[in-house]
């Protein structure tokens, strides 16, 4: 019975005893304790382990080192240290074996030191995961340092940059990465094939940077190349280029952490360790900071100071499983340099003089922990909370710990110092202090009063009296520096309105470069061949350059911007300045498809669009005035643009007008015009009027009928069916819709259609249309 017990509990214990067998160990009481910590009381756990090794001659190991976690977990984790030194003095700690340490002081640290909370077991502000190591760019506020001249692809000041096809601007050599598939912003996709000269720089923004930020685009530059060069394993020549980069810009987080690395594959790891900390200094929440200078102290042999950054590591991100083992592996590291030290003793028990108090580090440590010696400690075996660390006495042990036997009498501090360097309660005790200003959330007294060392992180004022900006924020933009002329269109020599960059890296206002490319498809500037951009239509602003506009030429834009609407709305007032095209006759309710190709005109049909009116008039040609006296206005429905600017425009006749004055605007006709609108009749003129207009519409129905198929289907094609008729012709202004339908299919010559169109007596309108069908039946041939 009691063997199977014993294998049942082996199922739940994370340590199994080192002597199953042995005598004193009692099944049910093991049991106890492991309901306990399954229930959280892990005090009661850890009581009991206490209880059950009392009644041992010899300690175990695995009952040991469940006592230990029982503790870790209830937060007393000085207590939990001297249990995890007992176990070690009987074995080797293996990292796997750790993990309750670091995750109770990581979380320890996290919550009471940092004063950062969780959610969901989640850092509240780290926003990603990473087992595999992987930092991404956003965790732990990287992302709060991008301005608007940073690249959201590497997250530095922009280097050679380059528009694409959504308006977002990137560096260019980010782009040629073959990993990079979509916009870093909009997500849209990008057109990697089909560049035959590759990305193109963006003339006016490279020009921009390298005029307000010279020091860091020349740093930059610097810097990439030597990416290049370390690329090419020429590492010298590298370190030489990052450290010409780092003269100029100090605190670039990024440069510095690229230059650590640099120093660890160079086997410079003290260079290395320098580097790491004034970037943990500068960014105090990155994990990678933390990570990286952890891994250059774990190089350069100082395990005990890679382990605070490796707690700090796993504090930010506690789900960083490469991280969280190797701070197991260096902390079971630790613990055996302890007992691997020759002239250290190795303790029967963890109180027997006080193991964690002998192994505290020499004068700049006792000073950091002073304010620990003149507090009370709390009872080992009652409190939940941890007891201090004391420089001058050990914690008094609990009545049961006391069972096991009497301690010798501790040696001083100057003796514990003199028989070890290697301090793993030290190493916890100096656990760096809140980054940045941060408060403590905590008590002078609890668990995280281990923690509770001057901050070694640079002010928050110390950085930002740094006269470098830093690459990857905090830029300002020198008002002295900073012209409007810098930002203006070459084409219209004013303020960039919805700036737009061409493929060939230029920039223009979005309307002025549409203008060029109605007249001819090459960049108005260096000529190049834009058929492709042309046909694709890409016109997207650039994003980048709207918001430099937006916030440094705010008053300029605001200028520009009425200039713009002032002139919009000159256009879309239809009675003043209506656009004419001069082409053919159109009629109300009668749809004319357009061909337009001119240049002038596509300009025309493209403000009709723009300010929303989307109408226009339709007028013949007039050998005199340039376009007749009377016309048609067309009413937009739909646009189809060719690749080579060509579109075809369908539109319909609304309302008839009147010029009274005949204009041009920028190589197309306009013209002040009064609307037409027909007459109306009442009384004995009205009953005339109706039986005229019932007995035109039936001789017209009649004429259609009797046309040949082929025409009938030709009408039908191009005009549809012959409208009915109207109840109240007078109805609209323009009269009924059949009598347009009729003049448009019947074989009349423009300027007899023109005089119809100017009628405004319906009943004229009528009896011309009858004339008209008499004539040509007449002429039809038999």
């Amino acid at each position: 019975m009691e063997t199977g017990m014993r294998a049942h509990l082996s199922e739940h214990f994370t340590h199994p005893l080192s002597h199953p067998g042995a005598a004193g160990i009692c099944p049910e009481m093991l049991e106890v304790a492991e309901e306990a910590n399954r229930a959280g009381d892990y005090s009661l756990a850890a009581e009991i382990y206490s209880s059950q090794l009392a009644d041992l001659q010899q300690p175990d190991r695995g009952l040991c080192l469940r006592k230990a976690d029982s503790l870790a977990r209830a937060g007393r984790i000085s207590e939990a240290l001297d249990s995890y030194c007992t176990a070690a003095g009987l074995g080797k700690l293996r990292p796997e074996e750790l993990p309750l340490l670091v995750e109770t002081i990581a979380r320890t640290l996290r919550e009471k030191e940092l004063g950062i909370g969780t959610l969901n077991g989640q850092v509240k502000h780290s926003s990603s995961s990473g087992d595999d190591g992987v930092e991404s760019d956003g965790d732990n506020g990287e992302d709060e340092a991008l301005d608007l001249f940073s690249c959201r692809i590497c997250k530095c000041l922009l280097h050679e940059p380059s528009t694409v096809e959504c308006g977002h601007t990137f560096c260019k050599r980010c782009l040629e990465d073959d990993s990079v598939k979509e916009c870093g912003q909009c997500k849209q996709k990008l057109r990697n094939d089909g560049l035959p000269k590759g990305r193109r720089l963006n003339v006016v923004l490279s020009g921009l940077l390298d005029k307000l930020f010279a020091t860091e685009s020349k740093a930059r530059k610097l810097w990439i190349e030597g990416e290049l060069l370390l690329k090419k394993q020429n590492l010298s020549d590298a370190l030489e280029k990052y450290n010409a980069a780092v003269d100029l810009v100090p605190s670039s987080g990024r440069l510095l952490c690229q230059r650590a690395e640099l120093h660890i594959e160079m086997r410079n790891f003290s260079q290395a360790v320098q580097d790491a900390g004034k970037l943990c200094r500068i960014k105090p929440l990155w994990t990678k900071a933390h990570c990286l200078k952890a891994m250059a102290l774990s190089k350069a042999g100082r395990n005990d100071e890679a382990l605070q950054e490796y707690f700090m590591c796993v504090a930010l991100k506690p789900d960083w499983t490469k991280v969280k083992l190797e701070a197991q592996k260096v902390l079971s590291e630790l613990f055996s340099s302890v007992f691997e030290n020759e002239d250290m003793p190795t303790p029967l028990h963890p109180l027997q003089g006080g193991l964690t108090t002998r192994l505290i580090k020499p004068p700049a440590l006792l000073r950091s922990l002073r304010p620990l010696t003149q507090r009370p400690c709390s009872s080992s075996s009652s409190s939940s909370q941890d007891s201090e660390f004391s420089v001058t006495k050990s914690a008094p042990a609990d009545d049961s710990s006391s069972r096991l036997s009497a301690a010798p009498p501790a040696k001083s501090d100057a003796a514990a110092v003199e028989e070890s360097t290697k301090s793993l309660a030290g190493v916890l005790a100096t656990l760096p202090a809140p980054p940045g200003g941060l408060k403590r959330k905590h008590s002078g007294d609890g668990p995280s009063a281990i923690f509770n060392t001057p901050s070694k992180l640079l002010r928050s004022d110390e950085v930002s009296s740094s006269k470098t900006p830093a690459v990857c924020g905090g830029r300002t933009v020198p008002a002295e520096l900073l012209d409007s002329g810098d930002m203006e269109c070459s084409l219209c020599m004013r303020l960039f309105y919805e700036p737009v960059a061409t493929p060939c890296g230029h920039t223009f206002c979005l309307k002025c470069l549409e203008r060029c490319l109605d007249h001819n498809p090459n960049c108005p500037l260096c000529k190049e061949n834009l058929s492709e951009y042309l046909a694709t239509r890409g016109y997207n602003k650039t994003v980048l350059m709207e918001e430099v506009l937006q916030r440094y030429l705010g008053d300029e834009l605001t200028e520009r911007k009425k200039i713009h609407e002032e002139e919009m709305k000159e256009l879309s007032n239809l009675n003043q300045e209506v656009p004419i095209f001069v082409c053919t006759m159109a009629f109300p309710t009668i749809p004319c498809p357009l061909h337009v190709f001119e240049p002038r005109y596509r300009l025309m049909i493209r403000r009709s669009m723009e300010t929303g009116t989307k109408q226009f008039g339709m007028c013949i040609a007039d050998e005199i005035k340039g376009f007749a006296d009377h016309g048609c206005m067309l009413q937009v429905r739909d646009v189809k643009f060719f690749p080579d600017g060509r579109s075809v425009v369908d539109t319909i006749g609304v309302s008839r007008f009147k010029v009274l004055s005949h204009g041009q605007r920028d190589g197309y006709n306009i013209a002040k015009i009064e609307y037409l609108e027909d007459k109306k009749m009442e009384g004995e003129e009205l009953v005339e009027l109706l039986k005229l207009h019932d007995a035109v519409y039936e001789q017209a129905n009649s004429w259609f009928t009797s046309l040949k198929d082929n025409m009938k289907s030709q009408i039908l094609s191009h005009f549809g069916h012959l409208p009915n008729k109207d109840a109240d012709p007078q109805a609209s202004p323009s009269g009924p819709a059949w009598c347009w339908w009729l003049l448009a299919v019947l074989p009349l010559e423009n300027r007899a259609q023109l005089t119809i169109l100017a009628m405004t007596s319906l009943k004229d309108r009528l009896m011309a249309i009858r004339r008209v069908l008499i004539f040509v039946t007449r002429k039809r041939p038999r």
